[in-house]
């Protein structure tokens, strides 16, 4: 098959295969022609590496799978590199979602506090001093007498 039907079947551009091809990541075979000339392999591994896209893995971190699917493994996740980088980017991923749990705490903190604000001006009652607001002293005015007001 051709470059454009391989990139009409895997979903993607023939640049970006060119660009593959530029990688090593897909293998660069051409016919008698001189036309790249791709199968049915090509197809899968492809898919594996869009797949892998989706998910969040840049381009270098699908080496080790392609490499495994052309050692003929039937899944290009089964070899060691592969597994490898799992591992990374599940632990990428831990650190990802510790950090948002963290800024969640803060959020909602800083909401749960401007709620009670809210509610304490509502009932005309006084709430403790914003937390997200800064006054500026008038410039006419020297400190001394400002901090009277």
């Amino acid at each position: 098959m051709r470059i454009g039907e391989l990139a009409k079947r895997a979903g993607t551009t023939t640049r970006a295969l060119r660009y593959y091809e530029q990688l090593g990541l897909l293998p660069a075979r051409r016919a008698g022609n001189g036309y790249r000339a791709y199968g049915e392999e090509d197809v899968r591994l492809l898919r594996q590496i869009r797949t892998l896209q989706d998910f969040g893995f840049g381009l270098e971190e699908t080496r080790p799978f392609v490499e495994c699917l052309q050692a003929g493994h039937p899944h290009g996740d089964s070899c060691p590199a592969s597994l490898e980088v799992y591992r990374r980017k599940l632990s990428e991923l831990d650190e990802c979602i510790a950090r948002l749990q963290e800024v969640r705490t803060r959020v909602s903190e800083q909401y749960a506090r401007a709620e009670r604000e809210r509610d304490a001006l509502a009932a005309g009652a006084a709430a403790e001093p914003p937390q997200c607001e800064w006054v500026a002293a008038p410039a006419a005015l020297d400190r001394d007498e400002w901090e009277k007001r």
